[in-house]
């Protein structure tokens, strides 16, 4: 009985918390994101350490009250941190045409930026 009065107590406690929750678009992708989350989004022409914003802000959770952008929410921004540039995995290109002699090998490497997001802001 008393484990269940604790977990009764434990789960108030967390529907208490405030979570914010937002879907950003960058670099024509979209991010479901919270503060604290560690993406990789597109090549950024920031630099390391710098603080950006993304203001293409489509959709809002905040006190399990969800607020949809027609396209985007008005007034809010989410902030981010830039923690590192670098390259994806490599990805192999192969064409290849039977009974011609033809073929041809491509390498690419996708560059992205590590961001960290720090607050959204309403």
């Amino acid at each position: 009985m008393k484990w269940n009065v604790q977990r009764l107590t434990l789960q108030a406690n967390f529907d208490k918390l405030s979570v914010v929750l937002a879907i950003i678009k960058t670099g024509g992708k979209q991010y479901l994101v919270k503060p604290g989350d560690k993406i990789k989004v597109e090549k950024i022409e920031a630099e390391k350490g710098k603080e950006i914003n993304f203001s293409e802000v489509l959709l809002l959770e905040k006190n399990k009250k969800i607020e949809i952008g027609n396209p985007i929410v008005k007034g809010t921004k989410v902030e981010a941190k830039v923690l590192r540039h670098g390259k994806g995995k490599k990805l192999i290109i192969f064409k290849y045409k039977p009974k011609k002699r033809y073929k041809r090998k491509i390498g690419h490497r996708q560059q992205f930026t590590e961001v960290e997001i720090i607050e959204i802001n309403n």
